[in-house]
């Protein structure tokens, strides 16, 4: 067994107390820290527009999170390129999937392409997120927020999804 020293050990108790202490909340606080994913090429003939859009997103979560009654929603931007830095159905997959294992997201922005969005539609849907492909970064994250100010804050995801997909 290893041998733990005593500013390691305070470290595990102080970070074991702060997860307790969000235990056993219903619903989503003001304060839960939200996330919209976006998708694209970063690399290659293509990233100019991939950044383009995490920029976009990115500088309209800041815009948005400056309200008083806004919700704390960050940006996270995947690297949909393979080794030819062009995107390919195998980084769109794995991109959608992470989205889909973190509990605080409520949205993807992917990828433009048809083709693209047909390998990570099903993927999100199946966990009830809302997928913006066509919309620029700015948009969908003018979207999100519009949904994120008329949700009761029981379940922004959902709320996010009605307001997009109903």
């Amino acid at each position: 067994m290893a041998r733990w020293g005593r500013g390691a050990l305070a470290a595990l108790v102080a970070v074991l107390a702060l997860g307790a202490a969000g235990c056993g909340e219903e619903g989503a606080s003001e304060e839960a820290m939200l996330t919209v994913y976006v998708s694209g090429p970063m690399r290659g003939p293509e990233a100019k527009q991939g950044q383009r859009r995490c920029d976009e997103a990115w500088d309209a979560a800041q815009v948005e999170r400056e309200g008083e009654e806004a919700r704390w929603v960050r940006v996270i931007c995947l690297d949909a390129t393979g080794p030819e830095g062009r995107w390919t159905l195998a980084k769109v997959g794995a991109n959608a999937r992470r989205a889909t294992e973190d509990s605080t997201t409520i949205a993807y922005i992917g990828e433009p392409d048809r083709a693209a969005r047909r390998q990570s539609r099903p993927i999100l849907e199946a966990a009830g997120i809302v997928e913006f492909g066509v919309t620029g970064g700015r948009q969908a994250i003018e979207e999100v927020f519009a949904a994120l100010r008329e949700d009761d804050g029981s379940d922004p995801r959902q709320a996010v999804f009605d307001a997009v997909e109903g």
